[in-house]
C-alpha cells in the first residue's frame, strides 16, 4: 500500500503535472518579457550619435545587455524542455537517480532535472574526471 508521500510515488499525478505547467507558463512569459526588454535596449542603444569617448561604455553596457538577454534565451529554452516532460509525463524525475525530485525544490527551480542528490552524485563524478 502507498501513500502521498514523493518517496512512494515513480511519478506526479496528472493534477500536480498540470500545477506544475501553468508555473511553467507563467515563467516563460516572464522570461520573454524580461528578453523583450533587453532587446529593446540593445536595439535603442545602438543609435549612431554617441561620440568616441560614450561609445566605449556603451559598447560594455551593449555586450552586457546581450549576455543577459543570451541567458534569458537559455533559460526560456529549459522552460520548453520542462514542458515537453510534462506533456512526457517523465517531469519531476531525476535523470541520475529515477527518483522523484521534490516539489519544493522543482517550484523553486521549475527547470531543474536533477534532485539534491543527483546533483551531488554530478558533481562527484565531474570531479573524479580531473
Amino acid at each position: 500500500m502507498t501513500d502521498n508521500n514523493t518517496t512512494d510515488k515513480t511519478r506526479y499525478s496528472d493534477e500536480e503535472l498540470q500545477e506544475f505547467k501553468q508555473l511553467i507558463l507563467d515563467k516563460i512569459e516572464e522570461a520573454r518579457k524580461n528578453y523583450d526588454s533587453l532587446m529593446s535596449n540593445i536595439k535603442a542603444e545602438e543609435n549612431p550619435t554617441f561620440k568616441a569617448l560614450e561609445e566605449s561604455a556603451e559598447n560594455t553596457s551593449r555586450e552586457e545587455a546581450a549576455a543577459r538577454a543570451q541567458r534569458q534565451m537559455e533559460y526560456i529554452r529549459k522552460l520548453q524542455g520542462a514542458l515537453v516532460r510534462i506533456e512526457n509525463k517523465t517531469y519531476g524525475v531525476c535523470r541520475i537517480t529515477g527518483k522523484l525530485i521534490p516539489k519544493g525544490r522543482l517550484m523553486a527551480v521549475p527547470h531543474t532535472t536533477l534532485s539534491v542528490e543527483g546533483k551531488e552524485i554530478e558533481q562527484q563524478r565531474k570531479q573524479h574526471r580531473f
